[in-house]
């Protein structure tokens, strides 16, 4: 990780660059030479405008603003209540800077929310803690699956969850909290975070479910008809596996970071929920290393299944050449223009030729099935 430039020598504590944005959604290289902190969006093109919504709740009360300004936020700050910001849409930098400043986040960590190219981690800030998690979403008119980035960084009283796209993922965390002294509402926002986490979590064996029937299909087709077509299926579900496996095994070690107990932020009585969902992350892994071995194995199957049709063929066709091959001699033999040769003027040469290599067929095809050949 990058460290940050010395406060004397920048008198800011992080710089924004402003690059044109470009509808490619990978521009890791336009941050080369750039000091670290440098606040560069680095994702998906736009396609909505980035929005802000507000949640204070305590066991008693809750209240919600959809569209909230950074007023709002700073007056939340200060309040007593808990706060759950959501910040929808990275692609305006100025507002990330502002959700920043307000609630002193490190300049790197505005930096990795920034890059929506980065791997689940967790970073301890002393007064924040910065968890980065990878939300997997399935297409079922595609049968693709697209990743999207989120970002939450913990505060003492606060929690802020930075999402690319204005999803529904953690809507049922929203309905759960509108139930007057629930547990989600009685806690810390150290419990909402692992609720956010959980659901992120809970979410993988929906995909898991969805590559569990696309397995299943692909087994039952390859062991009656392999095709080209199917290859790329094959391949394709190969590809699925590994962009997840991406996001799950990194999993493993923010939780595992999260359980250690060592921040402040993270009480003993969350970190038991978060062993939970670790049991989760676990199974999922493990779903994910058998679903792997099968497509590995389906590979195999195939180019065995395509051998052994190869085979089938090249051994009906070098039985009909062996048949042939003495019916060409004999035929070759007495289609040679010898004026001389005395079966030619045989009354029953030609009969006898056709019950000569209709005895030479049966002979050669009785003699194959004995050796089981055919």
């Amino acid at each position: 990780m990058k460290r940050a430039s010395n406060s004397a020598s920048n008198p800011e504590p992080w710089r924004i660059e402003r690059i044109p944005h470009s509808p490619r959604s990978k521009r890791q290289s336009v941050k080369r030479g750039l000091p670290p902190g440098s606040l560069v969006h680095i994702g998906a093109a736009p396609e909505e405008e980035p929005r802000i919504s507000l949640v204070e709740y305590s066991a008693g009360e809750i209240r919600e603003k959809d569209g909230a300004t950074i007023q709002d936020l700073q007056d939340a700050r200060r309040g007593p209540s808990n706060s759950w910001i959501r910040v929808t849409g990275l692609h305006q930098v100025d507002l990330i800077q502002a959700v920043g400043t307000c609630f002193n986040i490190h300049p790197l960590a505005l930096e990795d929310i920034l890059n929506t190219n980065q791997r689940p981690k967790v970073y301890d800030y002393t007064d924040s803690l910065f968890i980065v998690m990878r939300v997997m979403s399935y297409h079922e008119d595609s049968n693709e699956i697209g990743a999207e980035q989120i970002s939450l960084v913990l505060g003492a009283n606060f929690l802020i969850s930075f999402q690319e796209t204005g999803s529904d993922l953690f809507k049922p965390i929203r309905e759960r909290m509108d139930v007057p002294n629930s547990r989600i509402r009685s806690s810390g926002v150290d419990y909402l975070a692992y609720c956010l986490v959980d659901i992120i979590v809970d979410n993988y064996f929906v995909i898991l479910e969805k590559l569990a029937e696309r397995v299943e299909l692909l087994e039952d087709e390859l062991v009656t008809n392999p095709t080209p077509k199917m290859l790329r299926s094959i391949h394709r579900l190969k590809k699925d596996l590994i962009l997840l496996r991406r996001s799950i095994w990194p999993t493993r070690e923010v939780l595992n970071r999260l359980m250690g107990g060592k921040s402040s932020l993270m009480t003993e009585s969350t970190e038991i929920y978060l062993r939970d969902v670790f049991d989760h992350t676990i199974h999922a892994v493990d779903t994910l290393e058998t679903f792997r071995d099968i497509v590995s194995g389906m590979l195999d199957i195939y180019l065995s299944s395509v051998s052994y049709k190869l085979n089938e063929i090249m051994k009906v066709l070098t039985i009909i050449a062996t048949v042939f091959i003495p019916l060409t001699f004999l035929v070759g033999w007495y289609g040679m223009n010898f004026k001389y040769m005395p079966e030619l003027g045989w009354k029953w040469g030609y009969p006898a030729v056709i019950g000569v290599t209709v005895s030479i067929v049966s002979a050669m095809i009785i003699f194959f099935r004995r050796r089981k050949w055919i």
